[in-house]
């Protein structure tokens, strides 16, 4: 397994961010929510520890911890300070290489994942990201990470017990830790805490694609959701950068062509924004508007062409206010620890090497205007997903046949 440590000397705090290869893409068909229900499992309690020891003894060390639910990974994340780090890690690693994954707290962790997935009933907008995400991406990514009440009910002690073990291997999995710590201090004490730990977890690849298109879902609401996806480059392309600075100015605030075009023009809606999505084999841009009924049509439209029009360029004044806003999040990022943990663990992950604050800000700077305007002129969108929901259908973009 590797180890990727940050040495942060100006910080007081540690953060850890462990990804293991046991993601939502990984749960099996028929138990779809297993990676769901062991995101709450891993927090009851270890071996050596019951479930209010283990809580006790991150409260005692003062350490924050939490389990996400990826589509690759479960990231396992704890922040403390850094001189009782060395305490902490026998604390965390038994979370990983010992989790007690009790047969009684399998049916609460249960309830909470259905609890969750009840939850979206009231979340219409991740209702519609999430149906978004099932037409553009091909199975397992395609999936929501929250299971299905079929799959959730389908869980077993034995099956999801079998399941993390075979699956929570060092072969593939990856140690992230930032901030004021030594990498002498921390090899010899997580080779004797991992002494023994084999195995390897082979993770999916990204292959194909959903059948994208329009579609639409019925709800008797008085908003309609618009979520429109788009391909973009991969992380390891040399065109990711330029993607980040586009879509920086897409949508990287009040001043952002989204929030002026659709917003402050039209006043089609009160939240509309895009976001980029790059992944170690694949990419995209998710644009979302919220809107009335009867302003649904026209917000598509003015969505839909402003995703489009960017292929003309960027103005000078946007171009720098992309570049500024891109520099203010890499200086915002370098005083977190917890930031630095989770960016240095994915671009491993992504890249097969972890940047440097300094070799990212190096890189942003590097990126001109021409290149830009040169990369979006060349630049394809795609088949596009455009997912509406509402009580009304609404009408294909102007010039997009319509589908489904």
């Amino acid at each position: 397994m590797p180890l990727i440590v940050e040495n942060m000397p100006n910080v007081r705090s540690v953060a850890l961010r462990w990804l293991l290869p046991c993601g939502s893409a990984l749960d099996k068909k028929n138990t779809l929510g297993t990676a769901e229900v062991l995101s709450e499992l891993l927090m009851r309690g270890s071996q050596s520890l019951d479930s209010r020891a283990q809580a006790n003894a991150f409260d005692t060390l003062g350490a924050s911890r939490a389990v996400a639910n990826g589509a690759r990974f479960l990231r396992l994340s704890s922040t403390l300070l850094a001189d009782n780090l060395v305490e902490a890690l026998p604390v965390i690693a038994e979370m990983v290489r010992a989790p007690r994954l009790a047969e009684e707290s399998l049916e609460p962790s249960r309830r909470l994942a259905l609890q969750q997935l009840d939850s979206l009933a009231d979340d219409p907008q991740e209702r519609a990201v999430l149906a978004a995400r099932a037409a553009h991406y091909p199975d397992p990514f395609a999936r929501s990470g929250m299971g299905t009440h079929e799959g959730l009910g389908a869980i077993t002690h034995e099956q999801i017990t079998s399941h993390f073990h075979a699956h929570a291997t060092p072969g593939g999995s990856i140690l992230a830790i930032a901030g004021n710590v030594s990498t002498d201090e921390l090899v010899p004490v997580l080779d004797r805490l991992l002494d023994g730990w084999s195995g390897q977890t082979a993770l999916p690849a990204c292959d194909g694609s959903g059948p994208r298109g329009q579609h639409h879902t019925h709800d008797e609401a008085n908003q309609t959701q618009i979520v429109l996806v788009h391909d973009a480059p991969p992380e390891p392309h040399p065109d990711s950068i330029l993607e980040r600075v586009a879509i920086a100015a897409l949508s990287g605030g009040m001043s952002s062509r989204l929030f002026s075009e659709v917003r402050e023009k039209r006043g089609l809606c009160y939240a509309v924004h895009a976001s980029y999505r790059a992944e170690k084999d694949f990419g995209s841009v998710t644009a979302y508007v919220g809107t009335t009924p009867e302003r649904a049509d026209e917000a598509l439209d003015v969505l839909h062409a402003e995703l489009h029009r960017i292929s003309d360029g960027l103005s000078e004044e946007e171009f720098e206010r992309a570049i500024t806003g891109l520099t203010s999040r890499i200086v915002f990022s370098g005083e977190s620890t917890s930031a630095r943990a989770n960016a240095i663990a994915n671009d491993y992950f992504k890249r097969g090497q972890a940047r440097t604050l300094a070799e990212f800000a190096e890189a942003i700077h590097a990126v001109t205007l021409d290149g830009v305007n040169a990369y979006l002129a060349r630049r394809s969108l795609g088949e596009l997903t455009i997912q509406t929901l509402g009580p009304n259908p609404v009408a294909p973009p102007k010039g997009v046949p319509a589908h489904s």
